[in-house]
């Protein structure tokens, strides 16, 4: 019997940040994709890889990382992708790569790093995992227990709570 594979690709933001490294501060720094805690406690029935691609605040991705990102996921020898994301730009970066084709691309972060005990990350990776296996072709954002339409997903700038548009 043939397994799904799912190609995770790492951006960074605040799910994949980890304690600093050096004192004097709280800086947190963008480290090992926190995917890869995760999946080893999922123990997953389906194959997957695991691509660090970027390891950026959302805030600073530029067009050219965008441009590169769209070329490796169109790249890959399968249609099922997860990307973690910062959440500041997870909506735009969607947008971007809703031109993409033949692919189920799922974007997803967290409000707190993987790292923390109460991260809402290893849920919204599940959701992501159970949408990219369901879903067909098109660009989707998984995060706080909904699956939206990346064209249908809006983001209340007060309270930072992502939604679907009315």
């Amino acid at each position: 019997m043939s397994r799904d594979k799912i190609f995770f690709i790492q951006t960074g933001g605040t799910i994949d940040k980890d304690y600093p490294k050096k004192t004097k501060g709280y800086a947190f720094e963008i480290t090992t994709p926190a995917v890869e805690r995760i999946l080893e406690k999922l123990n997953p029935n389906f194959d997957f890889e695991i691509h660090p691609f970027l390891q950026k605040d959302s805030m600073e991705i530029n067009s050219q990382d965008l441009s590169n990102l769209k070329g490796l996921i169109e790249n890959l020898d399968g249609d099922k992708v997860i990307i973690t994301h910062g959440t500041d730009t997870l909506i735009e970066t969607a947008g971007f790569l809703s031109s993409v084709v033949n692919k189920t691309i799922i974007l997803t972060g967290a409000k707190l790093p993987e790292r923390f005990s109460n991260s809402d990350a290893p849920v919204n990776i599940g959701t992501a995992i159970g949408a990219a296996q369901t879903l067909s072709n098109g660009v989707y954002i998984a995060i706080q227990g909904l699956v939206i339409a990346a064209h249908k997903a809006v983001r209340n700038p007060d309270t930072g709570s992502f939604g679907v548009k009315q």
